[in-house]
């Protein structure tokens, strides 16, 4: 029988929140070390995967399948394309660091673990299913958790923050679950197999027009889409460290993972069809979140709405269809997810130090944090988009397929990124260069423990960044079938 390291990896998170909730809640140090253990496994196995995975194989590997509901075509199915893959790993990274930089949490602490490895749960099921009806609930599992995790543990208005998350979230699956079951009733169809489905379903024009939009503005208000995103910053803002590295660097991933595996996978001429609208609101997307991220004095808003711009720019390289613009999505949703969880895992030290993210209240931090200045500053220029850096590699294969593809919509869009750089550096020159304007001793610089998972996360961003080709060889491939599909 085949290893099922799919089953493993989705269960080692499983499995740690089990023996979190059969630990005494006295024992927080020792849950604490159970969650690491976790995460390091998830980490360990999707490392595993990727020595195992043949990238220029067609179709998906790594099948596993088992019967639970046949009569309604529902199993519990597993695989991995290039595209997966390289989520999986992302997911696993952020984890494993979210896990360390949350080692400080006090407030039930239980509790927070619990939760925290139960969305992770849901995160690795939504990458590796190939069951639709699998794919919905773990999207639900992953999502429905944040709630908490913000209501409990956040900061700034947290309770409205929470409530606003979970109800665009709710809408977004109402439109995901209209598709699914209008798939599901088509008389060729009646079953929930992803595979099955796209090789036996012709799906006519008309009900492709008809219902890419309700997959696209479904996954799409996770991926942040204008006019759905703003949820984000709020939820961005008021999240704990860890959730907030979570959410920004996994979650709305999960949305851009959905318009690609469902939507274009599924209904190719209705993204067609679809795709010049849909670039332009990921125009709107780049721009209109370049601007607001450039008049905030938070540190947490600045992430926030300069998350809503990076994933436009996912968006718009999806709305191109074509091999580059896909390949820089790909590449840009991994390098955003390393970047943010980065930035919210310098914040949060700053902010459980100073108890304030405000730019006015802050300044010279970089003579008394050095350390933490040297990653936020890289993280910074990675997202404005430094050679070298992952962010470069996205950002240029996006543009130069939006070029060729829409030559208008992709000059306006390099706006975006000269907007990235002004608001990235005016945040690092306040907070890190300005004059200190705290009364109270200066707070201590990372200790090596902290240092750890910070330096991780960015030397993930510039491995990519040097050795580009090595990400591209994971997923050009399936990317490549991709759009020869289309």
């Amino acid at each position: 029988m085949t290893f099922p390291i799919l089953t493993y990896i989705l269960l080692s998170p499983m499995i740690g929140m089990l023996a979190i909730l059969l630990t005494p809640r006295s024992k927080e140090q020792l849950i604490r070390q159970i969650a690491l253990v976790s995460a390091l496994a998830t980490l360990v196995l999707s490392l595993l995967l990727f020595t195992r995975f043949i990238p220029n194989q067609a179709g998906f590997q790594f099948l596993e399948q088992t019967p639970w509901l046949s009569t309604l075509g529902i199993h519990y199915a597993n695989g991995i394309d290039g595209l997966s893959i390289t989520m999986i790993l992302l997911t696993a990274i952020v984890i494993f660091t979210g896990v360390i930089c949350s080692w400080t949490v006090t407030y039930r602490v239980k509790d927070f673990f619990a939760l925290m490895l139960f969305l992770v749960t849901g995160v690795f099921g939504v990458f590796m299913t190939t069951n639709l009806f699998f794919f919905f609930l773990f999207y639900e599992v992953a999502v429905l958790p944040m709630y908490l995790l913000i209501l409990v543990w956040g900061s700034t208005h947290k309770e409205y923050a929470a409530a606003k998350l979970t109800l665009y979230l709710l809408l977004g699956s109402a439109f995901i679950l209209t598709a699914f079951l209008a798939i599901y009733a088509l008389p060729q169809a009646h079953t929930f197999d992803l595979l099955a489905i796209k090789n036996q379903v012709q799906f006519s024009p008309e009900f492709q027009k008809l219902f890419y939009p309700f997959l696209f503005f479904g996954f799409g208000v996770l991926a942040g889409c204008f006019p759905f995103h703003v949820w984000s910053p709020d939820g961005h803002v008021a999240a704990p460290t860890a959730a907030s590295m979570l959410h920004a660097g996994v979650l709305m991933k999960l949305g851009a993972y959905g318009i690609l595996r469902i939507g274009l996978f599924l209904f190719p001429e209705g993204a067609h069809f679809w795709a010049p609208y849909t670039a332009i609101l990921a125009l709107m997307n780049i721009v209109y979140g370049a601007l607001v991220a450039s008049q905030q004095k938070d540190l947490k808003y600045v992430i926030g709405y300069s998350s809503v711009s990076h994933m436009g720019i996912v968006l718009l390289g999806i709305s191109t269809l074509s091999i580059n613009g896909i390949n820089g999505a790909i590449f840009q949703m991994f390098s955003h997810g390393i970047m943010t969880a980065l930035f919210f895992a310098c914040v949060g030290f700053i902010y459980d130090h100073y108890h304030t993210r405000q730019f006015d209240e802050l300044g010279g931090l970089a003579k008394t944090m050095p350390r933490l200045a040297t990653f936020f500053i890289l993280g910074g220029l990675c997202g404005l988009g430094l050679p070298g850096m992952s962010g470069f590699v996205a950002e240029l294969l996006v543009t130069l397929g939006t070029v060729q593809t829409y030559p208008v919509i992709g000059i306006i869009s390099i706006i975006g990124l000269v907007i990235t750089a002004y608001y990235v550096l005016s945040a690092v020159q306040a907070v890190f260069y300005g004059k200190h304007t705290r009364h109270h001793a200066p707070a201590p610089d990372l200790r090596p423990w902290q240092f750890f998972p910070r330096a991780v996360l960015i030397a993930v961003l510039i491995l990519f960044g040097v050795w580009p080709q090595l990400f591209l060889n994971w997923i050009d491939f399936s990317t490549r079938l991709l759009v020869g599909s289309l």
